[in-house]
């Protein structure tokens, strides 16, 4: 049988399109070199092999960058890894944690728990069927008394009162009657010293924020009077209980199963409820003015302010279309092609609000005295709104809260605020919008420190103020703020606001080029100035020193354990900044099914006293008792004129030396005139 063999090697030419075969060569084509198939490929084949050759080539240089990552984390100095100090087991899934004091309170699937901090003990247990905790916030009240306000999957917001051993449920702030009249709540938030509490409520067309009082004062006579109504009725039960147990011994009528007295250690007592004091609605959209005349917008105003939310404007509907339509015929060629966004305007949903101390910025009446620790007020800014808004707390009592409440002060800014945030002195402010910029503003003198751009392509996502050294008692505060910027790239960024208001950015983690190192979380320690913990998406938890930076240290979960949700840790720090709870999830064995849902999960505390890498971190010295940052304006006003009459003397004496040296300067130009 014959077959072909080939003679000479035949060389493989280069891919070239005078190759191909051209669609009126295809007929009278006949294949004689079988190896020619290889040579030049007919269509589809060809765009199918360029396509698999392309993905072929981007996945391997994927796959060296990991690699070449890979070896250089290898290469790297490994921090050193601390693992937790002690722990303890809750039954559920703990969805989120608060520390208060020695106590952690921690959000179930199945209600509230309260743990014992030095012991790691169950203290109590507040269970309710098919309710899940979701977010928690706790404030102490001394007395080992604190307060709780806690968000459910549903959207109800509950505030409790624990007292030593009990835990009561106070009131469901936004209960109602029917479930389809229900209004979900968003963020509960309660102030410095639990005098105030804020929920933000959503309803099927608009969202508002309600502002209660609380009675605290009142919350602890009528904890003391229930506690002592309690022992005496338990004293009453027990004396009943021996004498029963003792006549029914002599009748022979005794059982060892007789169930044992009521526990004494619920407060079974209804507490004053919480007084609504504001209600602040979201703003509406611009519209057409129906005013027919100046005058009538005029009297719409009643305190005669001219700043406000710009509602009452004379303004036309066609007045805006006429304007819309200028525009978008003077500069279509600059105007995107694509295909725009309904013009109909949703009214913002979300805010973010903080509770303000005493200032210069929200001043109060002469009749109204205010006190250093007690909110006086509270900012609010909308999502996509260019305006923040401030309210006093103190409103007068013939206000009703059902009417629309108008700010006290409005703050413009030329874009809109993306986030905030607030001292724990409550002495700055500092605003972050969608063009880039952060401005910190002196609340307690009135004026901004700085405006900071930050690099081109980054937006705020979260502010937080770091720790800096407390100012001598005799002396003004210093000015000089640091910031920790985390951006929506991954990116996080340090500010340091200078004394002579100038601004300077330190990049302290890049944009990760491996998705899992993208940061998920920071939060700064008090009690450690520059330090802060940094919470990536595999699960690490990273100590970095901001002064450096560079990592200091490592907290890891046992082996058995793994960090639980790391793209949304759930975390806490103490009262005192001097230990972290993680929550961990038990790994999965291999060959087991996976589970659906957790029966438990673990706490884990890391005390920072107990790691010698954490001794390079300053300790942060007590503020003395009349440091200025705890005292109201009216005092640090006082310390600053008498610093500026002891200063009076220096300034006396150089005011000869400055006009000789204007007069000297006088001739000179009058010389200079002549001449000319």
């Amino acid at each position: 049988m014959s077959g072909y063999i080939r003679k000479n090697p035949l060389e493989i030419p280069p891919p070239s399109e005078k190759d191909w075969i051209k669609k009126d060569e295809e007929e009278n084509f006949f294949l004689q070199d079988p190896d020619q198939t290889f040579d030049s490929l007919p269509q589809p084949f060809r765009m199918i092999n360029k396509l698999v050759t392309l993905v072929f080539e981007q996945a391997w240089e994927i796959i060296e960058k990991r690699e070449a990552l890979q070896e250089a984390q290898t290469l790297k100095v490994q921090p050193t890894s601390y693992l937790p100090t002690a722990e303890f087991q809750v039954m559920g899934r703990a969805n989120c944690l608060a520390a208060s004091g020695q106590h952690v309170f921690v959000g179930l699937s199945t209600g509230l728990a309260v743990f014992n901090m030095p012991t790691c003990k169950q203290v109590c247990v507040w269970e309710s069927a098919k309710l899940e905790i979701c977010a928690i916030r706790a404030s102490n009240l001394g007395n080992e008394t604190h307060l709780l306000i806690t968000v459910d999957e549903m959207g109800l917001a509950r505030l409790f009162y624990f007292h030593k051993d009990s835990l009561l449920l106070i009131k469901v702030l936004n209960e109602a009657e029917e479930i389809s009249k229900r209004n979900t709540c968003v963020v509960a938030e309660l102030s410095h010293g639990s005098h105030y509490a804020g929920v933000l409520l959503q309803g099927n067309t608009e969202a508002w924020l309600e502002i209660y009082r609380l009675p605290k004062d009142s919350w602890l006579k009528e904890t003391d009077h229930a506690q002592a109504v309690a022992a005496a009725s338990s004293l009453r039960e027990r004396r009943f209980s021996q004498t029963s147990m003792k006549s029914l011994e002599l009748s022979g009528e005794g059982s060892a199963e007789m169930e044992s007295p009521m526990s004494t250690n619920r407060v079974e007592s209804k507490l004053s409820l919480p007084v609504l004091l504001l209600k602040i609605k979201s703003p509406k959209p611009l519209t057409g003015s129906t005013f027919k005349s100046p005058l009538e917008a005029l009297m719409k105003i009643d305190d005669g302010s001219v700043i406000g939310l710009g509602q009452n404007h004379m303004i036309k509907d066609y007045q805006w279309e006429q304007q819309d339509a200028i525009f978008r015929s003077t500069f279509q060629m600059h105007l995107e092609k694509e295909s725009e966004p309904d013009s109909k305007e949703e009214k913002p949903s979300h805010a973010v609000f903080h509770f303000l101390l005493p200032d210069r910025i929200l001043q109060l009446g002469p009749e109204i005295k205010a006190q250093p620790d007690v909110p006086i007020g509270i900012s609010v800014h909308w999502k996509g709104s260019h305006n923040l808004c401030l309210y006093l707390l103190t409103r007068p009592p013939k206000e009703k809260t059902d009417a629309e409440l108008k700010p006290d002060i409005v703050w413009p800014c030329a874009a809109p605020i993306i986030c905030s945030a607030v001292s724990s002195c409550s002495s700055y402010l500092t605003l972050a919008c969608e063009d880039g910029t952060i401005t910190v503003w002196d609340k307690c003198q009135g004026f901004p420190l700085s405006v900071t751009a930050l690099p081109e392509g980054c937006l705020s996502r979260a502010i937080h103020f770091l720790q800096t050294p407390t100012a001598p008692s005799d002396q003004l505060p210093s000015p000089k703020v640091q910031l920790l910027v985390l951006c929506t790239d991954g990116s996080l960024h340090l500010v340091t606001v200078s004394k002579l208001r100038e601004s300077r950015i330190v990049l302290l983690a890049d944009r990760p080029e491996d998705p899992d190192q993208t940061i998920s979380a920071v939060a700064p320690i008090p009690a450690l100035p520059g330090a802060v913990l940094v919470f990536s998406w595999d699960g690490t938890v990273c100590l970095t020193d901001t002064a450096t930076p560079q990592t200091v240290c490592q907290f890891i979960t046992p082996p058995s354990h793994t960090v639980a949700s790391p793209w949304q840790p759930v975390f806490t720090l103490d009262t005192n900044s001097q230990c972290l709870l993680l929550r961990g999830d038990e790994q999965q064995q291999a060959g087991l099914p996976p589970q659906t849902k957790y029966n438990q999960s673990s706490i884990f505390l890391f005390y920072f006293n107990s790691y010698q890498s954490l001794e390079v971190f300053p300790a942060v010295p007590e503020p003395p008792p009349d440091s200025l940052q705890y005292l109201p304006w009216e005092e640090r006003c006082d310390i600053f004129l008498h610093e500026r009459l002891q200063r009076l003397p220096r300034v006396s004496q150089q005011i000869p030396e400055c006009w000789s040296q204007l007069r000297k300067h006088a001739v000179a130009l009058q010389r200079e005139s002549r001449k000319k």
